[in-house]
């Protein structure tokens, strides 16, 4: 009976916790991460404001799991050209379907103000940043996947270690976001995104 109670309890502490982070991520998204307080998403999700702190430390700490969530989640087709060892097809074409559904993921599920505030974290350290952090990894290890690929292809040059392409790729990736977020409405993300990709295809591809 004891342990049944335990797993009682744990079941309803998740099913409190996801109630929690799917009512301040509908929110956020509606109405701007800066616009929602705790207050407003307790009452949206009704529950008591003691039961959001024993799930989350604060509201900053979401944005950084709802980013790594997403990439874990987000069915990047990658995966469909990566499993099928006959296919052909240009690493090129992998990276630019790649990138373009990472900026969909950014600009229609994540959203600049939320990055705005992953970015903020980061340079404050007002909050452990890990899980933004495992987002960057898990895109890093996607590059490496496709790169690799690339080799085996024969279309990527074996002279630069994939690891080192893999990081510049990220870092490439993070400095357009961090521009998405300080400029105005019409800095397009995906083009930018997919722009510079291509840039960087020319010195890392075989032609």
């Amino acid at each position: 009976m004891g342990k049944e109670n335990i797993s009682s309890r744990k079941l309803q502490a998740n099913e409190t916790r996801n109630k929690i982070y799917e009512t301040a991520k509908k929110l956020f998204l509606e109405h701007g991460f800066e616009n929602v307080s705790v207050d407003s998403i307790v009452e949206a999700a009704g529950v008591s404001k003691g039961s959001f702190y024993v799930h989350f430390k604060s509201k900053d700490v979401l944005p950084s799991i709802f980013i790594n969530d997403y990439i874990n989640n987000a069915d990047l087709d990658y995966k469909i050209y990566l499993e099928d060892k006959d296919s052909k097809v240009p690493t090129s074409e992998v990276l630019i379907l790649v990138t373009g559904r990472i900026a969909e993921l950014m600009d229609g599920r994540i959203g600049c103000d939320i990055m705005k505030n992953i970015y903020k974290s980061h340079i404050t350290k007002s909050i452990d940043t890990n899980y933004s952090m495992i987002y960057s990894r898990e895109l890093y290890k996607v590059y490496v996947d496709i790169l690799e690929r690339g080799l085996r292809l024969g279309d990527v040059k074996s002279d630069i270690p994939v690891d080192t392409l893999a990081k510049h790729l990220i870092l490439a990736l993070r400095g357009i976001t961090f521009e998405w977020c300080i400029q105005d409405s019409d800095f397009n993300l995906k083009e930018q995104y997919i722009t510079h990709i291509e840039l960087l295809m020319h010195g890392i591809l075989i032609h």
